[in-house]
């Protein structure tokens, strides 16, 4: 399994890569939640995710809503087809602006 990790890339842009899955995402979610909040534009490019369950779905909501109490946008691009597919089944489309 890989680990994920999650970069900044500077000015709000952040590189998500590895697995996202109930084991993992915690992690994330401990690590990203006050550093990702600097800015009033926020980017999250999942092009480096290998893997992700409902789990990563369910980082990607808790994030957006973090953002929105702060007061700041945020955006994910690259989300890989797996995600994708999960967000739909489950009506989070387009609440997360993935379409």
């Amino acid at each position: 399994m890989a680990e994920p990790q999650l970069v900044e890339n500077g000015d709000g842009s952040w590189l998500l890569q590895g697995e996202l899955d109930f084991a993992s995402v915690p992690s994330v979610l401990k690590h990203a939640g006050v550093n990702m909040l600097g800015k009033e534009q926020i980017t999250v490019d999942l092009k480096g995710v290998t893997r992700a369950d409902s789990a990563g779905l369910a980082l990607l909501v808790e994030w957006l809503r973090e953002s929105e109490s702060a007061g700041n946008s945020i955006k994910f691009v690259n989300v890989p087809a797996q995600l994708l597919s999960i967000a739909r089944v489950c009506g989070l489309e387009e609440i997360l602006s993935l379409n």
